[in-house]
């Protein structure tokens, strides 16, 4: 959002997936995913498996760790440790602003090209307030929503990959 809004030259359409243009606060289950995964990185692993033990006490949900470890990766230095691919001590510290959205007037700067916005029904991050805010930034937008949290993909994945929503067509905006 903020580069179709910074940039809207090098965008041609926008889908934002449970965001919205607004500040938002981020749950607490940041910090504790921060936590777990560093407990990984210590623990040197080498099979997606055992980060997924070491990860269980700070996320129950199967689906959201499986998300959080698609990060993993084994790096091209020889050993068979996996890492993650942003270094965790960098995002713990950009926590408390990664929900900052950096516009706050759209009378200033719009987007005036086709975009879609998919919000997980069950999510904080995009209430029925704040479509009309929406709307302003992103006057040619539609909304869509799934039965799901805030991890839409992850937790709907084949809901996503086949919804009503796929058949958008970007030009007919």
């Amino acid at each position: 959002m903020t580069l179709a809004l910074h940039e809207p030259d090098l965008v041609a359409n926008l889908v934002a997936v449970d965001n919205a243009p607004v500040d938002a606060r981020l749950a607490s289950d940041f910090a504790r995913y921060i936590q777990g995964m560093k407990k990984i990185d210590e623990a040197a692993v080498t099979r997606q498996a055992e980060a997924d033990k070491i990860l269980e006490p700070y996320e129950k949900s199967l689906t959201i760790r499986q998300f959080l470890l698609g990060n993993l990766h084994r790096p091209a230095d020889g050993t068979n440790t996996q890492k993650f691919r942003v270094p965790l001590h960098i995002l713990a510290k950009a926590l408390d602003h990664l929900g900052d959205f950096p516009f706050k007037d759209p009378a200033e700067v719009r987007f005036v090209k086709p975009a879609l916005f998919i919000r997980g029904t069950q999510s904080k991050y995009v209430p029925d307030e704040v479509i009309p805010l929406i709307g302003q930034f992103f006057p040619k937008f539609e909304l869509v929503d799934v039965d799901c949290g805030h991890w839409v993909i992850s937790e709907k994945p084949e809901e996503f990959r086949r919804g009503e929503y796929l058949s958008w067509n970007p030009m007919m905006c």
